[in-house]
């Protein structure tokens, strides 16, 4: 298990194992947040016209950086890149590309006090889940503490924790997103290390595995 002493990779980054979305997926998904953002803005000011107050701010995350969290692991030292690196492999050598589709919204923990948005995973959700069960064997298997928290397939697209216009804006993307019918194939898994501030995180890709590739051998480079 990591040591709390370990010194960090950089202290303020996350790391987390993903499937990326490929761009045009990317776009699809982008055109549906448009929308939203173009009805809270409506909305907004309507509201001033009336006197009211806007709705605040919703936290959109990185359209060029969307993907479907398979294992968060959270800040990590350096000199355990490598073993990381092998877990992602280890997961992805067990695992077949998949079709995933995407249609559809909901809120966590409701769309009545919403504290973030996301789009359903309609096709692909098991595979998704077989794979983040095998990714939490792998770094389990290289001393990372086990997940015990259940895995639910989803895509995150916005935090609204605290904001008025949270509810509209979780009823607007529903709305948006129903019979989006986005389908593309998972065809890897990429380790990520996220940077935080200056809005929202982007996302730096450390190490990629081809779902079905072999597992690289002890004299591989790392």
């Amino acid at each position: 298990m990591m040591g709390g002493a370990a010194r960090r990779y950089e202290p303020e980054a996350r790391l987390f194992v993903a499937v990326p979305l490929p761009a045009a997926t990317c776009t699809a998904v982008t055109a549906v947040v448009d929308r939203v953002r173009d009805r809270l803005a409506a909305a907004d000011a309507d509201a001033a016209t009336r006197g009211g107050a806007p709705g605040g701010r919703v936290r959109w995350v990185r359209m060029d950086g969307l993907h479907l969290t398979l294992r968060f692991l959270g800040g990590t030292a350096e000199e355990h890149l490598a073993a990381l690196s092998r877990a992602v492999d280890a997961a992805a050598a067990g695992s077949a590309a998949f079709e995933v589709a995407i249609d559809g919204a909901g809120a966590f923990p409701s769309p009545a006090r919403p504290r973030s948005l996301w789009l359903a995973i309609v096709a692909g959700g098991d595979a998704l889940t077989d794979l983040a069960v095998r990714i939490d064997e792998a770094v389990v298997g290289e001393g990372w503490p086990h997940d015990d928290r259940p895995f639910r397939a989803h895509l995150t697209l916005a935090r609204t924790d605290g904001v008025r216009a949270g509810p509209l804006a979780a009823r607007e993307l529903a709305d948006a997103a129903s019979g989006l019918n986005e389908r593309f194939l998972a065809d890897r898994i990429v380790l990520f290390r996220s940077h935080l501030g200056g809005g929202p995180a982007r996302y730096e890709p450390l190490h990629e595995a081809a779902l079905g590739a072999p597992i690289a051998g002890p004299d591989a480079q790392r």
